[in-house]
C-alpha cells in the first residue's frame, strides 16, 4: 500500500505533512524488516522468517 492509502485506512489526515510523517515511520519498519518496499513508495508486509526446526525445540521444552 502507499502511504496515502494507509492514511485513508487509518482515518488520519491526508495532507503532505501527515503522509510524509507516516512514510518516515514506514521506512523505519522497512529498516527493521517488518515491511518491504518493493518499489519506491509501495509498502508491503515482509515474508515471515523461515521457521527453525520446531521438533528439537519442542523436545527441549518437554525435557
Amino acid at each position: 500500500m502507499r502511504a496515502m492509502d494507509i492514511c485513508h485506512a487509518l482515518g488520519t489526515g491526508v495532507t503532505a505533512k501527515d503522509t510524509e510523517g507516516l512514510r518516515a515511520k514506514l521506512k523505519r519498519l522497512v529498516a527493521r524488516h517488518i515491511l518491504t518496499e518493493p518499489e519506491a513508495g509501495l509498502f508491503t508486509l515482509a515474508s515471515p522468517p523461515l521457521s527453525v526446526n520446531t521438533t528439537s525445540r519442542t523436545a527441549a521444552l518437554c525435557a
